[in-house]
C-alpha cells in the first residue's frame, strides 16, 4: 500500500506546513503543528464520507426513534455503568492507570459474551498471544474461546474485523496502534485521531461494537487528543489505588446512558467480582463511635453512597495546614470560614486534615455539611451518636441547601440502619421514615446545635 503525503497543520489556526515546525510560520504560536494525511489534489471522496451519509430534512416529531437494543456483559457493575449492556456500533473508551485491571475486566467480559454466543475478538498491541492466555488462566477462565490478535497496524486489524465480523472488539491499546497513511510513531496526537476515527467508521459501518483502552497521563487525563473523546460513544474512567483491593469504573460521557454512573469492583485472585453493597466497604468498623467522623449519604449516578467522611483537627502553630483527600481542598478552606463566621467555631490556628474513606472521590457539595459537622467533632473532642448521617450544600450565607433527590438518600441510609439524620429543610420528607429520626435545619449554626445537643 503506498503511503499518502503528510503535511503539518497548525491546531490554533489551521495553517499548514510541508514540514514540521516548532513555530507556526503563520501565526507563530509554538508546538502547534500536528502531522495530518494530505488529500490528493482533486480528491472528490473525502475517506470519512460513510461516517455522514446523505439524509433528508425531517421534522424531529416524524422520526421514528426506539431504545437501543443492548447485550448484557455478564458484569452487572460494567452494565450498570454503560447503561444496561453494550450497544450495537458503540465505540466505548476506557482509561485507567497502569496495572489497575482494564485488560482483566476487559477479557473477563469477553469471555462471558463469547460463551452466551456473541462473537468476539481481542486485539492486543502491548501483549503477545502468550501473555493474553496466561492472565486467562490466572482468571480461571478454562476453555475460553475469545479469537486473540496481536497486531499493532491499523489496516490488518480492519480486514480482521472485516474478515471477522464480531459483536464486540476491544482494542487494547489505541496508543499502540499505528496506521500506514501517517509516519509518525504510534501514541502521537494525528496517530491516535486517525486510528480512532477509522475504527469509529468501521463500528457505525459494521455494527460492531468496538472498546478502546486508552492510556493515561500522570495527570490522571486520558493521553492524546481530547477530540478522542468526542468521537466516542461512552467514556470511563478507572479509579483507585492499586494498593486496595477496591476499583471504581465511573461513566464521564454515555450517550445511551446516564453519566457519573459507577461500578464498584473488588480484585480478587480471580478477578474482578460486582460489589452489590458497595456502602459496606466506605463505612468503616468502629466498635464505637470516635471523634471525627461522620457519615455522609452521596450520590453517584442513580445510585445512593454511604461514604465515611474523617476530620482530624489539631494544634498547628502559627502556620496551619488545610489538607484533603477525595475532596476539593479549595471548598475545605470556604468551609472553615463559614464554620467561624456563621457557627463561632474557629480553626484559625489547628491544622485540619479532612478524608473520604475508601478512596472514593466526592465532588457534589452535599458533603459540605458532613464535612463541617465531621471537623466540628473532631474540635470538640465528642464522637456523632451512633447512627448518624448527614448530607447537605452549604453557601457562604452560612445557609444550608437541599440536596438532589433526598428522598432516595434517606431511604438508603434507614435501610442500611442509620437512626439519626442532619438533613438541609426541603429535603424533610413529608411522612417519617421508619427508624429514622430527622433533624431538618436551614442554618450551620443550626446543625452545630444539634451536634452539641446529641
Amino acid at each position: 500500500m503506498a503511503k499518502d503525503k503528510s503535511i503539518y497543520t497548525c491546531s490554533e489556526c489551521g495553517g499548514t506546513s510541508p514540514k514540521w515546525l516548532g513555530k507556526c510560520p503563520h501565526c507563530e504560536a509554538w508546538n502547534t503543528l500536528v502531522e495530518t494525511v494530505a488529500q490528493p489534489a482533486g480528491s472528490g471522496k473525502n475517506r470519512f464520507a460513510s461516517l455522514a451519509p446523505t439524509a433528508e430534512l425531517q421534522v424531529l416529531a416524524d422520526i421514528e426513534a426506539s431504545d437501543v437494543a443492548r447485550t448484557p456483559t455478564g458484569q452487572e457493575e460494567l452494565d450498570r455503568v454503560l447503561g444496561g449492556g453494550i450497544v450495537d456500533g458503540g465505540v466505548v473508551l476506557i482509561g485507567g492507570d497502569p496495572g489497575i485491571g482494564k485488560s482483566t475486566l476487559l477479557l473477563q467480559a469477553l469471555d462471558a459474551l463469547q460463551r452466551s454466543g456473541m462473537p468476539t475478538l481481542y486485539v492486543t498491541g502491548e501483549e503477545s498471544g502468550a501473555q493474553v492466555a496466561l492472565r486467562s488462566r490466572r482468571l480461571g477462565l478454562d476453555n475460553s474461546q475469545v479469537p486473540v490478535l496481536a497486531e499493532t497496524q491499523l489496516e490488518k486489524i480492519l480486514a480482521t474485523l472485516d474478515a471477522r465480523k464480531p459483536g464486540i472488539a476491544v482494542i487494547d491499546s489505541i496508543q499502540t496502534v499505528y496506521s500506514e497513511q501517517l509516519t509518525s510513531a504510534p501514541g502521537s496526537v494525528a496517530q491516535v485521531r486517525e486510528c480512532a476515527a477509522h475504527l469509529t467508521r468501521a463500528a457505525k459501518s459494521s455494527g460492531t461494537a468496538i472498546v478502546l483502552v486508552g492510556h493515561v497521563t500522570k495527570e490522571g487525563a486520558l493521553a492524546g487528543p481530547r477530540v478522542l473523546e468526542h468521537m466516542v460513544d461512552t467514556v470511563l474512567y478507572f479509579e483507585g489505588d492499586t494498593h486496595s483491593s477496591f476499583r471504581l469504573v465511573r461513566a464521564i460521557k454515555n450517550r445511551f446512558g446516564a453519566v457519573n454512573e459507577i461500578g464498584v469492583f473488588a480484585m480478587t485472585e480471580r478477578g474482578l467480582k460486582g460489589v452489590s453493597n458497595p456502602s459496606a466497604i466506605f463505612l468503616s468498623q468502629h466498635a464505637e463511635p470516635v471523634p471525627g467522623s461522620c457519615v455522609l449519604v452521596t450520590l453517584e449516578g442513580t445510585r445512593p453512597l454511604l461514604v465515611e467522611i474523617q476530620a482530624l483537627v489539631d494544634d498547628g502553630g502559627p502556620s496551619p495546614r488545610r489538607l484533603s483527600v477525595g475532596l476539593d481542598r479549595d471548598r475545605l478552606a470556604m468551609l472553615l470560614a463559614v464554620l467561624h463566621r456563621h457557627a463561632g467555631v474557629a480553626c484559625l490556628d489547628q491544622d485540619v486534615f479532612v478524608n473520604a474513606v475508601g478512596g472514593v472521590r466526592i465532588a457534589e457539595p452535599a458533603a459540605d455539611l458532613a464535612v463541617l459537622l465531621s471537623i466540628t467533632s473532631s474540635l470538640r473532642g465528642k464522637p456523632l451518636p451512633k447512627g448518624f448521617v448527614a448530607f447537605g450544600e452549604v453557601g457562604l450565607a452560612g445557609e444550608v441547601r437541599p440536596a438532589p433527590r433526598g428522598q432516595e438518600r434517606l431511604r438508603e441510609a434507614a435501610k442500611l440502619g442509620f437512626s439519626v439524620a442532619v438533613v438541609p429543610k426541603a429535603n424533610a420528607p413529608k411522612k417519617p421514615i421508619e427508624g429514622l429520626t430527622i433533624h431538618a435545619v436551614d442554618r450551620v449554626d443550626e446543625a452545630v446545635a444539634v451536634l452539641r445537643s446529641a
